[in-house]
């Protein structure tokens, strides 16, 4: 018996039916599986949690939604995905495998080249058209932003008006339970579908983005005054494209009316180019998930994890209230904007001379926005080991001082502190004959950081001119011209041009 031909989509990272080539094509032909593998193995990894999960079982549901309002059906299957395509392959005469291009952790990288080598074998074309201004096989960035402009300025793909899809029975999704995975974990307030994307995104630009550049610095008004919308980017429910070109077009409407509402959408729009800018790094350089991007500095940290230290750390009981608060607030909820995350990577690598791998997958559950690309470049930029970045150690107490002078944030996150005079908040342990119920400082701030510049900074001086430091700015380096900065004493922490909870 003759069997059905089929192309196959395969749905990752990309869970909508806007801007999205896959199901453009798909439309234009008949006898198409829109298919979606859920990977058991890859939810056994270290570095997801109950709360993505949760966010994406919604995520799914909503896309299932949207696709039977253009006529197809969402078929969801269990295991890894090669078993799958073999079962799909024994069944149906696959014609085409259609997927985007992912850059995402190192299992998916592994299972892609399982995936390569499953359709050579049987002659099937695998098509993976690019998404998010990310691009393969990339040998510098020479001429990366000028391309990456270019795929922005594309029109956004509509949605396809009908698709011709097969139906057959879903697998059941595996219960959290079975994963293993902490159930415990508060799940995030954000709603995982389209609609609260655009939501997030239209009040943002209409209104909570006027003053942005100055408000999202600080974890009290950050919450209101940033887009929100990173956990959608990560999880392909509005695209890059979708929200540059609105906010480009919200940011002219604004020039002659509100110039400084103006300016805060260009500062933004910029970080949607770093947002690709840092996960180009990723697809260029894999291994930046486990190895230090330069090697000189692998060794540096290697599995100094303290237990007991860590779990301070993890668990927002280190007795430096600002550390604490942030790290409290990110557990609760799944989300902290850049500044705090970066403050909170200082302090685990520096100031405790924690692991990054360790301290990395830790925050990696706790962001409901993780992305490898991102994170993993944050991580080794904020631990000093790339040979190529400024060293930044950010002082928990001035941070605390800057960004939340009157302790509104650390009395709410840190209720042990609630009565702390303001002069102390910042500082609990000058107090003399109070009995606090809060950890005392898990190490002298001061005499940490001096130790880490110590360590950081003579490395570094050592390999500055070195071929591999050469090598890795030609392959990773931005192409901008800047402005030359002035020269800053190296514990004061520089400006970042990305916000990783955008």
């Amino acid at each position: 018996m003759n069997r059905k031909i089929v192309d196959i989509v395969w749905f990752k990272r990309d869970l909508s039916v806007y801007d999205n080539i896959l199901l453009l094509q798909a439309s234009r032909s008949k006898g198409v599986l829109l298919l979606y593998i859920f990977e058991p193995d890859l939810w056994l990894q270290p570095d997801l949690s109950f709360r993505q999960y949760q966010f994406l079982t919604d995520a799914l549901s909503d896309l299932k939604k949207e696709l039977i309002e253009v006529g197809g059906q969402l078929i969801i299957k269990v295991g890894s995905a090669v078993e799958v395509l073999n079962e799909l392959s024994a069944r149906y005469d696959i014609r085409r495998l259609w997927s985007h291009q992912e850059t995402w952790n190192l299992w998916t990288y592994k299972r892609d080249k399982q995936v390569s080598l499953w359709t050579k074998s049987r002659g099937i074309e695998w098509i993976q058209p690019p998404r998010n201004g990310v691009i393969r096989n990339l040998e510098n960035r020479d001429g990366w932003s000028s391309q990456w402009q270019t795929l922005m300025n594309k029109k956004v793909i509509c949605r396809p008006d009908h698709i011709d899809s097969f139906y057959m029975i879903s697998d059941v999704i595996p219960s959290a339970r079975s994963l293993k995975l902490d159930e415990t974990q508060l799940p995030s307030t954000q709603k995982a579908s389209r609609a609260h994307a655009i939501d997030s995104l239209q009040s943002f630009l209409d209104m909570r983005g006027s003053n942005y550049m100055f408000e999202m610095s600080s974890p009290i008004t950050a919450e209101q005054a940033c887009s929100r919308i990173s956990p959608y980017l990560a999880f392909g429910q509005i695209s890059v494209r979708e929200v540059y070109q609105a906010t480009e077009k919200r940011r002219k409407e604004l020039i002659t009316s509100d110039n400084n509402y103006s300016k805060s959408l260009k500062s933004f729009a910029s970080r949607l180019r770093w947002h690709c800018h840092f996960i180009q790094k990723l697809e260029n350089q894999p291994s930046i998930e486990t190895n230090t991007l330069h090697s000189a500095f692998e060794n540096l940290r290697m599995n100094n994890c303290d237990h007991k230290t860590f779990t301070a750390w993890a668990t927002g009981t280190t007795g430096y209230p600002m550390i604490d608060a942030c790290m409290r607030y990110l557990n609760a909820t799944g989300w902290l904007n850049f500044r705090m995350r970066a403050m909170l990577v200082s302090f685990a690598s520096y100031h405790l001379w924690l692991d990054w791998r360790v301290t990395a997958k830790h925050l990696a559950r706790q962001f409901l926005d993780y992305e490898p690309g991102i994170h993993y470049n944050q991580i080794q930029m904020q631990s000093g080991t790339t040979g190529m970045n400024s060293i930044r150690i950010y002082n928990p107490v001035k941070q605390g001082v800057d960004q939340d002078p009157n302790g509104k944030f650390i009395r709410k996150w840190v209720p042990e502190l609630k009565d702390i005079p303001n002069q102390f908040i910042h500082q609990p342990w000058l107090l003399e004959d109070v009995n606090l119920n809060y950890p005392k400082p898990i190490v002298d701030e001061k005499l940490a950081r001096t130790a880490a510049q110590e360590k950081i900074y003579s490395l570094k001086e050592q390999i500055k001119n070195s071929a591999e430091t050469k090598s890795l700015v030609q392959k990773h380096a931005s192409r901008l011209n800047r402005k030359p900065r002035r020269k800053l004493k190296p514990s004061t922490p520089v400006k970042k041009q990305l916000s990783l909870g955008l």
